[in-house]
This record gives structure tokens, C-alpha cells and sequence, in this order.
């Protein structure tokens, strides 16, 4: 979701809100700018803004016309795709973000700069023999210069908006390690295969630092760090204990892997941007820009405004459809959340709980087909499975997300005593569908062209044309005198331009993450890493299967059993501490392939694994001490931070269970589907998600007090098991607390006037 959304997503009476509560778009753009390093944009100008626009028209029109008309080969169309990612990245994004000389900055700067010279030292002493010492210094020269700029000095500029002196060298030499196998393609991966050149080798270490670097500028020092001990772990291989110990790779074997060939930078985490995840974010910004943001607030409002705590319900509802296509839950956070929350605040939710369901509803968006953020595309790639059968088994999941915020918002505005919105502020579906049902032809084309076993791509190349068409749509039948269409956002010229360019920017730090994330994927296969983090977890997780189960008289508990839950744990905490700070993609991708062999070990099903190193992914945006989308919530909201990412967590707690859930009922996800498990879990399920979110609230017509929290919550637990006994006690802890509180409640709390929302003119 862009920017400048908020100007087209309705006016603050239609949205019952003060104009004076609304953020102007400056506003919004420095949260955005403050925790979402994906939407850290510079505001450029001069030459340089129309250079990095026609160069960002040109990389949309590029996809656009390869989704409909055919892919370049592999290496190919990958190539061309991070030739303009790479440049751009380093004209767009700044070299480092305004602020003080923090020590950490200094230490994250020099040990990316003694990386990169380490680096160029492997290499030179490689080829000691072969490279003349003028080559040497050249080499070192070179990197050198690029890990200066890894330095927090502001003396070299690149702050904020200010271009540093370095960053169009470092823009061409980025593009050109691309370049540089699309021109010699023929000699190096045809005539030469097998035996590249020094200069193969020379650019291919480039490439691996111009890859880091740029992912430092857009991601911040997390993920590259990661990247960058990877490397290190391959080169240092002999040097290392126990089972993290290898045989070591030499500098020339790393970059051969990582560059020449679609095991490294080239590789499936890059191709799955190149080929998937880059059109649905173009379609998504486009959508925004035809108005399907004012659509979606619309139908959100007609859904569940009416109920009590109305705003909350709208803005699960609409940050679900609005999450479903976007790729930032930090931008969609702060974007929807600039109307959302001060509906709240003024329906009598707290800051911290308005900030929070923001937060839940925004990352939700991730996990909701039919389009899940593109994440549902990068699990066909990955596993196989025909996009139909994915949405399919995502369906379950998601549902059991969405009962546990409902559940939670509900019984929060029940016993604040909160009404719903006024019948008139609440727009007509008869209205809403005249103005504005052309806005669903785009979005409904393309599902049925997936669903159809359509290439996403294909489908993404008709919405995105279908979307820039039916804009047109108002404009035909005002001048035919018939309808009352909204003509207001139809994508004219310079809008499609706006459009084009801003889709490429939104997709120029995923890019460059996945390339970075090709270092992991690259260095996991050629050190089998995986198997060896495999290896561990079950190791661990027998070792304390066995000593908890043997504290449990008469067998209650079996070794199996335990060694199930604290794999699962194990790879749960490692799944939301490996993605905190990192887009959802590369989260999954990275996650998929570290812990889900894991998993697999451990008897999980693959398509179970999947979706539980996903889930868990997703949960990191708002699980602190790393909730970056909670953080952009409490921002608005004015808000504690931390207060409201714990607050989040617990509304996200569907997504914390359900992936224990189906992996102990794999019915969920209509894996080996038996119609006793699958009722039997849905059952306990839903039982247990509400126990929860009582126990949170502590409110079911009447206050719950601590010992009935502690019995739904240790009854909602045993009801995500699938084992009869277990669940039958947790069934009689937690009806045991309900049904005295129902039958005993008195009844619906006073209406607190000063805070009802449908007294508000």
C-alpha cells in the first residue's frame, strides 16, 4: 500500500473521525521511514530522480511484458532483474539513516568493512601467482572504496535525502556484476563452463559484496550479517567444533558457487522475486492507485461496523484485504492504521490496544488467500503443489487468526460497554457496488486465472492490464451519461507512470534481500548446514523428551510426544528470532530451508512444515523485542511500543497455535484427511482459541478473576493437543470457567457515553 493512499481512501467524516486525528502523508511517511527500512525511500531530485524513475518505469514495463509474452531463460531473466535492482538500490535507498555515532553503527561499519577486505585479501592470495600485483592493488582499491562507505561517517554524506560522492560508482558497479553475465553469457555458461577465468572470479567477488552492501543499505545490518557468517562459516569450515565442522571451501569454490550458477545470488530466492513476487506488488500498488483502498474500507465498514467495538471489526476486516495483496505489514500498518486507530481511540479503545489490533490485522493480510502477500506463490515454487491446493489448505489456518482477533476485540469492547458505528455513517452496499464494482474485475480475473492453473505471472500480467482498463471504465460511461462511477482515480498517463515507478521502488528491497538470502540457500547446500541444524534439534529434542516424559507416572506422556513439542518449540523460537527485521519472502524461504528438514525429522509432514516455519516468520513483525509492525502502530496511536507488541502477540495468537495445531491434527491441513480429525480439531480449536482470548480479556459477561484465567489458559493450551484424554481435561477446565460466567454474568456492561462511538457526530 502506498503513500499517498491516504488522500484517496475517503474523507475523515466518512470515516467519523476528526481531521485534526488524521496524519498528513509527511507524517505517515516518516513512521513508514522510521521502522519499514523496505519503504526507506530518498526524496530525490534534479537528474537523478528522472534517471531512477525511467529506470524504474522501464524494470515494471520489463516484468509486465515477460509475464505476458514469455520469460528470458533462467539465468537470463534472473540476471536482467538484479541488474536494475542492485543500481537502483543504491541511488534510492540512503547509505545510512540520520542519527548519531552510535557504537553499534561503528562496529556493525568496521566489521562490514574488514569483511569485504578479507574478502578481496582471499582472492588476491589465491591467485598470487596469476594476478599481477597492479591487479592486486586495483582489487583491494576497489574494495576498499566500497567498504568506506559501510562506514557511519558523515562526512561522506549518503544521509537521509543527500546523495553520497560514492553512490553512482557503486549503482553501475552493482548493475554490472549482472551485466557482466548477460554480455559474456556464451563464453561462461556455454564455450567455458566449468572452467571460468580470473575475471569471472574477480566479478563474482563483487557481486558478493555489491549483494551484501546493498542489502545493509535496505535491510539494515541484520540480515547481511547473517549472509556474511554464512560465508565465513563455509570458509572457516576445518576451524570449527564438533558437528559445525566441515571440510572449508577456499574463496574461488564459494564464488564459483554463489555467482556462476542458480545455486547462490541467482538462485530460487531471487527467482521466485523475479518470476512471482515482483507483479503482485505492482499489481498491488496499482490496485491502490484505481481506488480499491477506499473499496475495501467501504466493504470493511458494511461488514462489521454495525457490531459493537465496530472500528476494531473494520479494522481487521480491511487491513485483512489490504495485507493480502501488500508486501510490507509495517507500510500497511501505518497507512491503514493513520484512520484506524483514531477510530478506535474515539470508539474508547486504548492507545496501546487500537495499536495493536492494527498491528495483528495488518500482518494477518500475510496469511489470508487467496493471495497471502505472494507468499502462497513462493510455497508452489518451493514445494511443488499447485497454487488451488495452497489457498486451499491456507484456508483453515487463516480462519482460526481471524476467530482469535474477533474474539479478543469483541470481548474488549464488551466490557469496555462499547457500541458499534451510527447506522448513517455506515456506507450503502447498493452505493458502494454502483461506485465502484468495476474496481473488482482486476482482482477477480486474476484469481480465476490461478485458480484455473493460470502461471501466477500470466495472472498478475491480466490484473495489472485489466486494472489500468477498468480504470478508464467511470470515465466511458459519465461521457455515456449512465451510471454514477467514480472517476477520481482512473490511471491516466502520468498516474500509470507514478504507478509503474513507485511498484518498482516497493520492490527493489525484497530484491535485494532474496539476492542476499541466496548466501544462506548457497552455503546450506554446499555444507549441508541444514541436515546439520536437522541433526541437533532432534538430538536436543530427544534428550528432553526423554527426561520429561520419564518425570510422568504410568506413561502418560511418551517419548515421542515430548520429543514432538520441544522440536517444535525449539524451531518456533529459532523461526521468530531468524525473522525479526526481515520481509516475508526471504523469511520463508531462509526458514523453509534451515529449519523445515528439521521438522521433517521430526515426522512433520512437508506441507505442515511449510506452513509452520511461514506462521512463525510472519509472527516475528509482532513479536518483540523486534515488532516492527507494532512499533509503526504505537507511533500513531501514541503509544508504548513494547507495551503494544506484547499486546499484538497475544492478539496474533492464532497464528501462534493453529501451527501446533494442524501439525498434531495435519486433517487442518487436509493432509491424510480423516473427517473424526479434522471435526475433532476444529472443535477443540475453536474451544480453545476462545478460552484464550477470555483469559486475556478476562472478561465473558462478567470479570473473569486470576484463577479462571489460569484454568482457560492452561485448558485452551491441552485443547490444541490431539489426544482425547488431554483434550477432555482441558474441555472440562474451561467449560468449567465459562458456563458460571455466562450463567452468572450481568449481562451487558453500561454503555460509557463519553466514549461511544455512535455518539460522535
Amino acid at each position: 500500500m502506498t503513500l499517498d493512499d491516504k488522500n484517496r481512501m475517503g474523507s475523515p467524516q466518512t470515516m467519523a473521525v476528526d481531521p485534526e486525528e488524521i496524519m498528513d502523508s509527511s507524517e505517515i511517511e516518516a513512521i513508514v521511514k522510521k521502522y519499514d527500512a523496505e519503504s526507506n525511500f530518498r526524496n530525490l531530485g534534479g537528474i537523478t530522480a528522472k534517471i531512477t524513475g525511467v529506470l524504474c518505469i522501464l524494470l515494471s514495463l520489463f516484468h509486465i511484458y515477460t509475464a505476458g509474452f514469455g520469460l528470458l531463460n533462467e539465468v537470463t531473466h534472473r540476471t536482467v532483474h538484479l541488474s536494475f535492482v542492485l543500481g537502483l538500490v543504491f541511488l534510492v535507498f540512503p547509505r545510512r539513516k540520520p542519527g548519531k555515532k552510535f557504537i553499534q553503527d561503528w562496529g556493525f561499519g568496521l566489521s562490514f568493512a574488514s569483511f569485504y577486505l578479507f574478502l578481496a585479501w582471499q582472492l588476491t592470495h589465491r591467485f598470487s601467482q596469476e594476478m599481477p600485483v597492479w591487479g592486486k592493488i586495483g582489487l583491494i582499491a576497489m574494495i576498499a572504496f566500497v567498504a568506506l562507505t559501510a562506514l557511519p561517517l558523515r562526512s561522506l554524506k549518503g544521509e537521509g535525502d543527500k546523495l553520497c560522492f560514492a553512490d553512482w560508482p557503486l549503482a553501475l558497479a552493482a548493475a554490472g556484476v549482472s551485466l557482466y553475465l548477460i554480455v559474456f553469457f556464451k563464453e561462461i555458461f556455454i564455450v567455458n563452463i566449468g572452467f571460468p577465468g580470473l575475471p569471472d572470479y574477480i566479478m563474482g567477488l563483487l557481486a558478493i559484496i555489491m549483494v551484501t552492501e546493498a542489502c545493509r543499505r535496505v535491510m539494515g545490518n541484520t540480515l547481511p550479517t547473517i549472509g556474511a557468517l554464512f560465508l565465513i562459516y563455509g570458509l572457516m569450515g576445518p576451524m570449527l567444533p564438533g558437528v559445525l565442522g566441515h571440510r572449508g571451501y577456499d574463496i574461488v569454490r564459494i564464488v564459483e558457487h554463489l555467482y556462476l550458477g542458480t545455486e547462490g545470488i541467482y538462485g530460487v530466492a531471487v527467482g521466485v522475486v523475479a518470476t512471482y513476487v515482483f507483479h503482485f506488488v505492482l499489481f498491488g500498488v496499482m490496485a491502490q492507485k484505481s481506488g480499491l483502498g477506499q473499496l475495501f474500507i467501504d466493504l470493511a465498514m458494511i461488514i462489521a461496523g454495525k457490531y459493537s467495538g465496530g472500528p476494531a471489526k473494520v479494522s481487521v476486516v480491511s487491513s485483512g484485504f489490504f495485507g493480502m495483496i501488500s508486501g510490507s505489514p509495517i507500510a500497511n500498518t501505518a497507512t491503514t492504521g493513520s484512520f484506524t486507530i483514531p477510530m478506535m481511540k474515539k470508539n474508547g479503545f486504548t492507545p496501546q490496544f487500537a495499536s495493536a489490533v492494527e498491528a495483528s490485522a495488518s500482518c494477518g493480510g500475510q496469511v489470508t488467500p487467496p493471495i497471502m502477500g505472494a507468499s502462497a506463490f513462493v510455497m508452489t515454487e518451493m514445494l511443488g503443489i499447485p497454487y488451488n491446493e495452497i489457498i486451499l489448505i491456507a484456508i483453515i489456518p487463516a480462519l482460526f487468526h481471524y476467530l482469535a482477533i474477533f474474539s479478543m476485540v469483541h470481548l474488549e469492547a464488551k466490557r469496555l460497554g462499547l457500541k458499534g458505528m451510527a447506522r448513517e455513517q455506515i456506507p450503502q452496499f447498493v452505493h458502494v457496488l454502483k461506485k465502484s464494482w468495476h474496481l473488482m474485475i482486476p482482482l477477480s480475473v486474476m484469481v480465476t486465472l490461478l485458480l484455473m492453473q493460470f502461471t501466477p505471472y500470466l495472472a498478475a500480467f491480466w490484473g495489472i492490464i485489466l486494472t489500468v482498463i477498468c480504470s478508464y471504465i467511470p470515465v466511458i460511461t459519465r461521457k455515456m451519461g449512465i451510471g454514477e462511477l467514480d472517476d477520481s482515480n482512473t490511471l491516466t498517463p502520468k498516474r500509470l507512470a507514478e504507478g509503474l515507478d513507485e511498484g518498482a521502488r516497493y520492490a527493489l528491497a525484497i530484491g535485494a534481500a532474496c539476492a542476499c538470502v541466496g548466501f544462506i540457500l548457497g552455503m546450506l547446500t554446499l555444507t549441508g548446514m541444514g541436515f546439520k541444524f536437522s541433526g541437533a534439534v532432534l538430538e536436543v529434542a530427544t534428550g528432553m523428551g526423554q527426561f520429561f516424559s520419564g518425570l510422568v507416572p504410568f506413561g502418560l506422556l511418551s517419548v515421542q510426544g515430548c520429543t514432538l513439542f520441544f522440536g517444535l518449540i525449539m524451531v518456533a523460537v529459532a523461526c521468530i528470532i531468524m525473522g525479526a527485521g526481515i520481509p516475508t519472502t526471504p523469511c520463508y524461504i531462509i526458514l523453509a530451508s534451515i529449519a523445515g528438514p528439521a521438522l521433517s525429522d521430526l515426522g512433520v509432514p512437508l506441507v505442515a512444515t511449510h506452513f509452520f516455519v511461514f506462521y512463525y516468520g510472519v509472527l516475528a513483525d509482532v513479536t518483540p523485542p523486534v515488532a516492527l509492525a507494532a512499533y509503526a502502530g504505537a507511533g500513531i496511536g501514541g503509544a508504548d511500543p513494547m507495551k503494544t507488541g506484547v499486546t499484538a502477540f497475544r492478539l496474533s495468537m492464532g497464528k501462534a497455535l493453529v501451527p501446533f495445531m494442524f501439525v498434531y491434527a495435519p486433517s487442518m491441513l487436509f493432509i491424510n484427511f480423516t473427517w473424526g480429525e479434522f471435526t475433532l480439531a476444529m472443535v477443540s480449536g475453536v474451544l480453545g482459541v476462545i478460552a484464550l482470548s477470555v483469559a486475556y480479556i478476562g472478561y465473558f459477561r462478567s470479570e473473569i478473576g486470576f484463577w479462571g484465567k489460569t484454568m482457560l489458559t492452561i485448558g485452551g493450551l491441552l485443547l490444541v493437543s490431539s489426544q482425547v484424554p488431554v483434550i477432555a481435561v482441558g474441555t472440562v477446565l474451561v467449560l468449567g470457567v465459562l458456563i458460571p460466567a455466562f450463567l452468572n454474568g450481568r449481562g451487558e456492561a453500561p454503555v460509557q457515553e463519553e466514549v461511544c462511538f455512535a455518539e460522535v457526530e
